[in-house]
């Protein structure tokens, strides 16, 4: 039964922690850029964009498409980097656990 208890211990630990990381991303941003800097998103490493920057000069009415292509990249790349951090942040707190029959 001790065995037991210390998992259920071990999991409550982690838990806390797990939420503790997931509330520091939420807050944690990354910026990426395309065009040469004609759009920048930040995103959070919660997995949400927080914001879409465009200069001025990179609209185009007649090539709406780049712009639009522009802007894909640059909210990619920012998750990207975003989902990069937040599996690295996460697997800190998950590495010490050890769940029997999983390894």
């Amino acid at each position: 039964m001790s065995g037991i208890g210390k998992l259920m211990k071990q999991a409550a630990r982690v838990q806390r922690q797990m939420e503790e990381v997931q509330a520091q991303l939420a807050a944690r941003t990354v910026e990426a850029t395309s065009g040469g800097g004609a759009v920048k998103v930040v995103a959070k490493c919660d997995g949400t964009v927080a914001s879409i920057k465009i200069d001025p000069q990179a609209i185009n009415p007649g090539d709406a498409q780049l712009l639009e292509d522009l802007i894909l990249t640059a909210a990619n790349n920012a998750l990207s980097q975003a989902k990069e951090i937040s599996t690295a942040e996460m697997g800190k707190v998950t590495s010490g656990l050890n769940l029997p029959g999983m390894m």
